[in-house]
């Protein structure tokens, strides 16, 4: 599989290293373990599917069972000297050529599958049918090893009808020797066959301690308080670079201002929110400001529902700006009534191209009409 340097990749957040090139996998030590028992135990399954929210380290994990697997040898009776010690770590060193194939993604052992780019150069909304085909020449190319082979495909949920079921074809007869390792981030849009033919590795969210160091690995430039950034970003390393590369944290700020005035409404505010969601080349904070209102409208939910706001806060006086417009359980039923009316509007909205702006300032409207209730 070759890499190009130039385009954006399917399975990298942006602003993040990509999975293969991240050292250490920080939080999951339970999933590392059971996949060690399993292969310790000779019952190693053939297709593993590994879940959970996204930007946890579910593809960091993928790329580290690929080189153990690639780079360890089968646990077989060694005549007099019987089995080697079982291993207790998915860690291989650097420098070993299996590392060093893997980094330059010139393993003949090893392919990975994403969304493809058309004849347009541009990148697929799914994985189409000829992604999974790719994978008969490969195993026909690297049978003649008698190795082991890995396929990670990332994510399975973005597989289409066609590529899900040409991919279900290989788990009822896997070749030989084969390990594929679906990352799922909805495991409900995969298709029951295949969920059932696979082994289940859970991620969680993650800690606040493993969630900092997994963020000074990925080279993050934090905040001097990373409180605000972890609330957004709820255990996800993805969510946390993703938020700091387009300024999210100001963007949440300025969103929770609107929210500060209701119900009468900021509407000079409200205007200029708009306008940035509808400036040219914003299409990527557009997304980022929709998941940030419909965080908010959940958040009011819940404090509404609870009697208290999340902790940690996300923005500095979030938790008196909630607990008033959400006091109580009445509240909290308008406001989770409006999350699950604007996401199905937004999602409406995007794939009919509405324009962003209006689609924003209609939001936000919405919101006032709940807040004057």
């Amino acid at each position: 599989m070759s890499d190009t340097d130039d385009l954006p990749r399917a399975d990298q957040a942006e602003g993040a290293p990509h999975p293969r090139e991240t050292a250490r996998l920080f939080g999951h030590a339970q999933a590392e373990a059971d996949f060690l028992r399993a292969f310790s135990s000779e019952r190693l399954h053939h297709a593993w599917l590994i879940m959970g929210p996204r930007g946890v380290g579910k593809a960091t994990l993928a790329w580290r069972i690929a080189r153990f697997l690639l780079a360890t040898p089968a646990q077989e009776d060694d005549g007099l000297f019987g089995a080697p010690p079982p291993p207790t770590s998915l860690d291989i060193d650097p420098d070993h050529p299996v590392s060093h194939r893997i980094q330059a993604l010139a393993e003949p052992g090893m392919a990975a599958i994403t969304r493809s780019y058309n004849d347009k150069g541009r990148l697929r909304d799914q994985i189409v049918v000829d992604d999974i085909r790719v994978l008969n020449k490969f195993f026909g190319l690297s049978s003649a090893e008698g190795g082991r082979r890995v396929v990670i495909v990332d994510s399975a949920d973005e597989m289409n009808v066609n590529a899900a079921n040409a991919l279900l074809k290989m788990l009822e007869e896997p070749p030989a020797r084969t390990t594929l390792l679906l990352i799922s981030h909805q495991p409900s849009r995969l298709l029951p066959t295949i969920r059932s033919r696979c082994r289940t590795l859970r991620l969680g969210p993650l800690g606040a301690e493993d969630m900092q160091a997994a963020l000074e690995q990925a080279g993050a430039d934090l905040p001097a308080d990373s409180t605000h950034l972890a609330a957004l970003a709820a255990g996800s390393v993805g969510a946390a670079m993703r938020l700091l590369s387009l300024d999210g944290l100001k963007l949440y700020a300025e969103v929770l201002k609107i929210a500060d005035s209701l119900p009468r409404l900021d509407r000079q505010g409200a205007m200029a929110l708009a306008e940035r969601a509808a400036a040219r080349n914003a299409g990527e904070r557009f997304e980022l400001m929709l998941g940030l209102i419909d965080l908010l409208l959940v958040r009011l939910a819940r404090t509404g529902a609870t009697g208290q706001p999340p902790l940690p806060q996300a923005a500095p006086n979030e938790g008196a700006i909630l607990s008033r417009l959400s006091p109580d359980p009445h509240r909290a039923r308008a406001w989770a009534d409006l999350a699950a009316r604007v996401t199905d509007r937004t999602r409406h909205g995007q794939a009919v191209n509405l324009d962003p702006a209006a689609l924003v300032l209609d939001t936000v409207f919405k919101m006032q009409e709940t807040a004057a209730r």
